[in-house]
């Protein structure tokens, strides 16, 4: 049987703070299961881009985790930057990588999407194939 891996990108709106990008970063890195494949912070948009992958069930609790710290730490009534933003965590997509369609990457994103809501309180935007 294939591996099942998935992908996942989010989008934090700070980009220049190492300290608050390191937490968000230890936070996602703190799930078993999951490897952090790249930081990509940009200072004239304020946002970072994260890329980590592994196991669905670890992304998405890396990713929940990652949301949670985002939430904590950035402030978004004092945030400015070049690019649009909609909150402290502006995207979050699941991209099939192995043994995992489309399709069940969507179906995480809701269940992510609902857990954030309840259990955090935040507003959550399904787009695209989710």
């Amino acid at each position: 049987m294939e591996k099942r891996i998935v992908e996942c990108v989010p989008n934090f709106s700070e980009g220049r703070d190492k300290e608050i990008i390191k937490s968000i970063t230890d936070a996602i890195e703190a799930v078993e299961g999951v490897s952090l494949l790249d930081v990509d912070p940009g200072e004239a948009t304020n946002r970072t881009v994260v890329t980590f992958a592994g196991d669905p069930d670890a992304v998405s609790e890396a990713a929940f985790r990652g949301i949670k710290r985002a939430s904590e730490l950035i402030d978004m009534s004092r945030h400015h930057g070049a690019h649009p933003r909609m909150g402290a965590t502006d995207v979050c997509p699941f991209v099939p990588v192995s043994g995992i369609t489309l399709a069940e990457c969507a179906e995480l994103a809701r269940k992510l999407g609902q857990r954030v809501a309840e259990e955090l309180g935040i507003p959550v935007y399904a787009y695209e194939s989710s």
